[in-house]
């Protein structure tokens, strides 16, 4: 059984999903690092404030899964910085799922792998401090990476999928804002299938990748990842 979820959440002027997943529990008894694994929302509403905590936290990298595109469209004060790696786990020409968030996760996965083992792979191997995940609202992109990440470092899937939760009262103000600023109402049943964050999604991506590829450890080598790199990454996340 999962533990009852902690809010983790981190003040970071104008994020709305920022997070330390310092704490979690592995099935062997260890912790994730406090201060080694921040999720957060996009970057690029910081405040000025809100930067100079960032780079209080100590934080060494921060991962940008977002596209080309989001990035050149709507930079971060650290994409352009030393510390900001953009390692997009999408390529937008690819077909995929549009009708379900499920379906549309399952396509990334299986159309770009290397992606996702790169985008750990940029978590295990980042300088000394911690490292930040972001996409746009923190939940999708960056919550499957986390996700693989935790669970290469031995979190179980019930403590992975209770931190995704957490993600959907963080934006449930947001999301409401959206559909209230929406007047055609037919529209909001597609809305919140894309924008509300369930565990059951989660959930339902993790069945896929067992059936798929055995796990997400699998998956991850499946990737391209060696079984060296995935030590470095316990190694870099666990206490």
């Amino acid at each position: 059984m999962s533990s009852a979820p902690v809010d983790r959440h981190l003040d970071w002027p104008d994020c709305r999903n920022a997070r330390d997943l310092g704490g979690l529990p592995t099935s062997d008894g260890r912790v994730i690092r406090t201060g080694a694994l921040i999720r957060s929302d996009c970057l690029q509403f910081l405040t000025p404030e809100g930067v100079a905590i960032v780079r209080k936290a100590g934080v060494s990298r921060v991962v940008d899964l977002r596209s080309e595109a989001e990035v050149t469209g709507f930079p971060t004060p650290f994409t352009a910085d030393p510390i900001g790696m953009h390692v997009p786990v999408q390529d937008t020409a690819d077909p995929g799922d549009q009708t379900t968030i499920v379906g549309t996760c399952i396509a990334m996965l299986d159309q770009r792998p290397e992606y996702f083992a790169a985008a750990v792979l940029a978590i295990a191997e980042a300088p000394e401090g911690a490292v930040v995940v972001h996409c746009y609202g923190g939940k999708d992109r960056t919550g499957m990476v986390v996700a693989l990440a935790l669970a290469a470092a031995g979190v179980p899937e019930d403590e992975i999928v209770a931190d995704y939760a957490l993600t959907q009262a963080r934006l449930a103000p947001m999301l409401a804002e959206q559909l209230a600023a929406e007047p055609d109402e037919s529209l909001h049943p597609e809305m919140i299938e894309f924008r509300d964050t369930r565990p059951a999604s989660l959930t339902a991506i993790l069945r896929h990748l067992d059936t798929k590829y055995g796990g997400p450890v699998p998956y991850l080598h499946h990737g391209g990842l060696t079984e060296a790199q995935l030590e470095t990454l316990k190694a870099r996340l666990l206490a």
